[in-house]
């Protein structure tokens, strides 16, 4: 299945050289996830604040939404260097592993919920994809349980959502009007969510089914 989660390696290796660098500086992966939480939280902050409030010293809703790529860039980056500072640097921790997973589900939140209140949006169609944004990371993280492993399933896991949001931000943020385009691109990503989920579950029972 096609998804952005098959550039992992590759993002990997070009974040590695920094990766070493943080783990020679003493720098642990649960700082890394909680600074991911703390730039999804402050970004999203910032979106549900400009869409409110006119402020002449706080940035506006479209310059917010034009920094929007490039705060889910460094928090996908941050997302893949706590696990390779985890895995390749032998700091891994049981509360990294509750804190690496929560923080998915709480960046998401923070990141793509304030997209409701920006006019013209579908408010119904956001929450409905940050909804099932929780849940296959759910089903994903049920892997564990089911057949020891974690599963990352597409065709719209945690990285295709966030380009989605980047380039729906992007848009925005250039002045593009919303008009039925965004709320087919966003109807369209909630069926790929279904999606998603579906092939986590076929892929957990499959595995299952292999060992019997």
């Amino acid at each position: 299945m096609i998804s952005v989660y098959q550039c992992k390696s590759t993002f990997q290796n070009l974040l590695r050289p920094l990766v070493k660098q943080l783990a020679i500086w003493q720098i642990s992966p649960n700082q890394v996830t909680v600074s991911a939480i703390l730039l999804s939280g402050l970004t999203g902050l910032a979106l549900a604040q400009s869409t409110q409030f006119a402020n002449p010293w706080l940035p506006t809703t479209q310059q917010v939404l034009c920094f929007m790529p490039i705060a889910l860039l460094v928090r996908m980056a941050l997302n893949a260097i706590d696990g390779m500072l985890s895995r390749e640097h032998q700091k891994t921790t049981k509360l990294g592993c509750i804190l690496n997973e929560l923080g998915d589900v709480l960046s998401d939140s923070f990141l793509y919920l304030p997209f409701a209140l920006i006019a013209g949006v579908s408010a119904p169609s956001i929450v409905g994809i940050a909804i099932l944004a929780i849940a296959s990371e759910m089903v994903g993280v049920l892997g564990y349980e089911i057949d020891h492993k974690r599963h990352y399933e597409g065709p719209m896991g945690k990285s295709d959502r966030a380009l989605v949001f980047g380039v729906i931000g992007l848009i925005l943020g250039f002045g593009i009007e919303t008009n039925q385009w965004l709320t087919f691109l966003l109807v369209g990503v909630i069926f790929l969510q279904i999606w998603t989920i579906t092939n986590r579950i076929q892929g957990m029972l499959q595995e299952v089914e292999a060992w019997e």
